[in-house]
């Protein structure tokens, strides 16, 4: 058995990340740090596991584990990476944004790979450090990654994408408390958001020219998680050649699956799947594209990370179903 530690154990990815831990058949979890809870049983934080786990929260770190999974706030991970040496031999996969871009991508002599399986299979597979990627950018990225493999990104692409309070994080803040946020919509970091930059770097990597404008407003929904991204642009194809080009793109993407009928949300909710649907207005293709965000868009795709690096199945426990009511 592979051994596990997460680091940043009361959020929730983490509390994701530990369900999936402590259900796959081929690891198991040896630590979970976090300093503000040391002491305290994993089940008082993360209170669904009281009966799963009797482990508590350490202050201390194994250095000699087969993975270590960093579930901190974005600045964090480097932090805690200079104050703690691992053993060469442990996989490190990082959940914030601290290695997604290139020019951040080496630290300490370690290289980290952009870990979206749908786009970098092959060198997850060989990669000792992984960088996560970010909810919206997962969501959006998968929703044009066809296009762009076929250079017909010609046009500004527009972006509207709606995330759940969970998106936000543990700690309460103005935006994200019950009385502010229930029956209420907003929008945020307009134009600037930060995923942008490394959905424009894997939108490059495919296409060399591409040089339009990525228009993405965020906003904030009313619910508690997932991601649903509506993304349009020019199109001078036909609706079927459209589909064609989604469904060979994801012909061996086990979680990405096209739709010809609109998606919603509770489809995959509690699942690290990714919905896609196609429609064609007139010359403009739309994409609608909806994931859970703290699972295909964190814990979740970093376990199907971490079955790639393995040699596992990608699916290998991630056999999770959405409720439909």
């Amino acid at each position: 058995m592979i051994k596990v530690g997460i680091v940043g154990g009361a959020g929730y990815t983490a509390g994701e990340l530990i369900r999936l831990v402590i259900n796959h058949s081929k690891i198991e979890l040896d630590f979970v740090y976090s300093t503000s809870n040391a002491g305290n049983y994993i089940y008082n934080v993360h209170q669904d596991l009281l009966g799963a786990i009797d482990l508590k929260f350490t202050a201390t770190v194994n250095t000699e584990i087969g993975v270590l999974f960093l579930c901190l706030g974005h600045g964090h991970s480097k932090k805690f990476l200079e104050e703690n040496q691992f053993s060469k031999t442990t996989k490190i996969i990082d959940l914030s944004n601290d290695f997604r871009l290139k020019k951040e991508a080496v630290f300490q002599g370690k290289e980290f790979v952009y870990g979206l399986p749908e786009l970098q299979k092959n060198n997850i597979k060989n990669a000792h450090y992984i960088a996560n990627p970010g909810c919206f950018a997962t969501a959006i990225q998968l929703a044009l990654l066809p296009l762009a493999k076929h250079n017909l990104l010609k046009s500004a692409v527009h972006i509207n994408a709606t995330t759940g309070a969970t998106g936000a994080g543990v700690s309460p803040s103005n935006t994200t408390h019950f009385s502010w946020r229930d029956n209420n919509f907003s929008l945020y970091k307009a134009f600037t958001h930060q995923h942008l930059d490394e959905i424009s770097e894997s939108l490059l990597s495919l296409q060399k020219d591409f040089s339009e404008a990525l228009f993405f407003i965020p906003n904030r929904g009313n619910f508690s998680r997932g991601i649903f991204a509506s993304v349009y642009l020019d199109f001078d194809k036909s609706i079927e050649e459209a589909f064609q080009l989604f469904e060979d793109f994801y012909k061996e993407a086990p979680f990405t699956h096209i739709s010809k009928i609109p998606v919603h949300l509770k489809q995959v909710v509690n699942t690290n799947n990714c919905f896609i649907h196609l429609e064609k207005h007139k010359g403009t293709l739309l994409i609608t594209s909806v994931i859970d965000n703290l699972l295909k868009g964190a814990s979740g795709q970093a376990i199907q990370n971490m079955n790639l690096i393995f040699g596992f199945k990608q699916t290998e426990g991630l056999h999770l179903k959405a409720t439909s009511f």
